[in-house]
């Protein structure tokens, strides 16, 4: 039986860890194994971030729109239980935008919140 070479494998395996390796700090992108051991632990962290990412933009879009809820004199929980009441069916990330971005109807949202309270 012939001998097998799997340099065609091996050079292809290695060149594609080098390629997403590309960019990293000093050997990190240029040595095999640094690479691949650095790769290994960026791909963890992505892996994690990727979830991790969705909880801190709702943290934000949460402290953004209690702050400006509190320029009004009502708290965050007031606001969105009366939200509720009223069937208004509006993320936290839009509301987000409109504190931000459009005060005025942010602030007519708050009084509608209100008056169902």
């Amino acid at each position: 039986m012939a001998k097998v070479k799997h340099s065609v494998a091996t050079k292809r395996r290695k060149k594609r860890t080098l390629k997403q390796a590309k960019g990293f700090w000093g050997d990190r992108s240029k040595q095999f194994q640094q690479a691949r051991r650095a790769l290994m632990h960026a791909l963890k962290y992505a892996y994690r971030d990727r979830r991790v990412k969705k909880r801190e933009f709702r943290s934000l879009w949460i402290t953004r729109i209690n702050a400006a809820c509190r320029q009004e004199g009502i708290t965050y929980s007031q606001f969105m239980q009366g939200l509720k009441k009223a069937k208004v069916a509006l993320n936290r990330k839009m509301l987000a935008e409109l504190a931000v971005k459009d005060n005025r109807t942010f602030q007519k949202i708050i009084e509608l919140s209100k008056s169902v309270r």
